[in-house]
């Protein structure tokens, strides 16, 4: 993968409780977003922002007027997590899986 230094454009944002880098046509794997394939998306909770070789702006927490334009790809559930209970010497175990539910999604633009 590229060095982050060399990319013209990208950005810090913040969806789901979680922080992503966007790059203009990258695909992302996030937290659960309502809407199906191919519907557009917005993000205003924009943390960095560089637009040139020497312009970037640093949110306090976020950057006004910044809004990072992307679309769903498609719905998907995650990779399976199993959690594994038990008690020594009584016998005792737990077994459960569990798979968070996805969105791919692809930036267009910053």
């Amino acid at each position: 993968m590229k060095d982050i230094k060399t990319f013209e454009q990208y950005a810090i944002f913040q969806t789901g409780g979680k922080q992503y880098q966007a790059i203009p046509g990258k695909t992302l794997a996030v937290e659960k977003l309502e809407g199906d394939a191919g519907a557009p998306l917005e993000f205003t909770d924009v943390l960095f922002r560089k637009t040139g070789e020497d312009a970037f702006e640093i949110g306090q927490p976020f950057v006004e007027g910044a809004i990072l334009k992307a679309s769903i790809v498609k719905q998907t559930k995650g990779e399976k997590v199993i959690v594994f209970r038990h008690k020594r010497r009584k016998k005792q175990r737990t077994k459960k899986g569990h798979r968070q539910l996805i969105t791919v999604i692809r930036i267009e633009s910053i």
